[in-house]
Parts: structure tokens; sequence; C-alpha cells
């Protein structure tokens, strides 16, 4: 993959490749049973289009929105390169564009939004958190539903105390540590990676990511703010009521 990306959009899928991809699409596919199947579909903070690229083979008309032109380039070749065959034709269809999850927008209202694998944790100011539900909103159709997850701060809180953490895969390695501000929930990743270019040789960069957490109970009300009318939380990929003891939230809003 060419470097040209971008140095962290060059290993991302990488680095990413244990991520449970078919659990977020399953989560997606279960709670639109339940609240309504889609034809259009967002999928905001598309990244390299892991997501994306499998709801347009299944049929679906897809937006994949990202604010990394890097990353977008990816996702580009990604789907450039999907087969086009008999046994797994390409029924779909995705739009790529480079837009800012506060403030999006397309010329027409969509079926479903969905912003998986925490991007909104990104959102480290509560201003841009309810910047993006509003801008979700207004992109919604009626009746159409807004699906996304967020590290609680429990995890947040896990990663302090459980770094360093040490990868070393043959393509890639990294040392990851983090710094967290407990007051504002707020945790700093900092990420040397070693990533392999040619048969050899490994070229070394580092990458810094921040991420809050935020009470539950805000995001609850701060999407009923955005105008939302049905707002559920649920945990760990399935459709269950979260608790105390969940590793990962899910919301489902309805507009």
């Amino acid at each position: 993959m060419s470097r040209s990306y971008g140095q962290f959009a060059a290993v991302y899928d990488l680095l990413m490749e244990d991520m449970p991809y078919a659990d977020w699409l399953g989560f997606a596919r279960e709670s639109w049973s339940r609240y309504g199947i889609p034809s259009t579909v967002v999928d905001l903070g598309c990244g390299t289009g892991s997501l994306s690229i499998p709801l347009a083979r299944s049929g679906f008309q897809v937006y994949g929105i990202d604010l990394s032109s890097d990353m977008l380039a990816v996702a580009r070749g990604k789907w450039d390169e999907t087969p086009q065959t008999v046994t797994r034709p390409r029924t779909g269809t995705i739009r790529w564009l480079q837009q800012d999850m506060r403030e999006w927008e397309l010329q027409e209202r969509v079926d479903a939004v969905i912003s998986f694998c925490d991007c909104l944790n990104y959102l480290t100011e509560e201003v841009d958190v309810e910047a993006a539900f509003r801008a979700t909103y207004a992109g919604l159709r009626s009746g159409g539903t807004f699906l996304f997850d967020m590290h609680p701060p429990k995890q947040l809180i896990r990663y302090a105390e459980e770094q360093p953490f040490v990868l070393d895969e043959r393509d890639v390695a990294y040392i990851w540590t983090c710094d967290f501000e407990r007051e504002r929930c707020e945790i700093e990743h900092h990420l040397t990676i070693f990533a392999r270019e040619g048969d050899a040789k490994f070229y070394r960069f580092e990458e810094t990511h921040v991420q809050r957490a935020y009470d539950p109970e805000w995001i609850v009300s701060a999407l009923r703010r955005a105008g939302f009318t049905t707002v559920d939380r649920y945990a760990d990929f399935e459709l269950r009521p979260a608790d105390a003891d969940s590793e990962r939230l899910f919301f489902a809003a309805v507009k």
C-alpha cells in the first residue's frame, strides 16, 4: 500500500484487522430489524471503509463520510478493487465524502446513520458532540435511525491502568502508552509504530490520539436536545440493556 495515503492510513487496516467489524454489522442489522430497514445509510467516520463496503455489497446505498482524505483514499482503493462477479455482485453504491462529523450534510435525507468504532469519543468537547448530534438529526428523514457506540468512562480508566500495550506482528508493530486526565475523563494515546516497507526495512512514526468518555445519561439528554424522540441504550453488540459492567455502550436514536 502506498505511503502517499499517509503513514497511519497506510497501516490502519493492519492495526485493526482483529476488530469486530462483523459484530458491528450484526448489531446494525439486528437494530434495523427492530427500528426499520433502511435503503440509504451514512457511515459517519467511515475510516478505510471496513463497514461501508460490506453494507454496499449487501445492496445498501452508502455514503462514507470521514474527515481524513488519507483514510478515504484507502477506502476508495478497496472499493475499486471489490470484485463484480456473479457470486459476489456489487449491488449497492458508495459515495465517499470528506466532511466533518460535526457539520456533515447531504442534498438528501437518509434512512439511517451509523458511527461505530468509538468515533464519537474523539470529540473531546461537549459542544462538538452536540453539534454532531444536531447535524445527524438534520440529515435523517423522519423515522430514521442513528446507531453509534462509545467507550464508557470505565473503559478509558482500564486503558490507563493496563497500559503500556505492545503489538509485534510480521509487518507492523507498536508501543502504545496512555496519559489519563481523570477530571475530564480524557485519555491521550501515544503510539510509536513500526511498519514494514519492502522485504526487510521498517519505518517508524509517531501517532497521538485523544478520546473523551461522557456520562451515558448526558449522552441521552444531548440526543433528546438534538430532537430525537426515541433513545435506547444497549451494550456490547447486543440488544440488551446497558449496565455498570458494560464495556462498550451502544445507542439507538430515532428521529
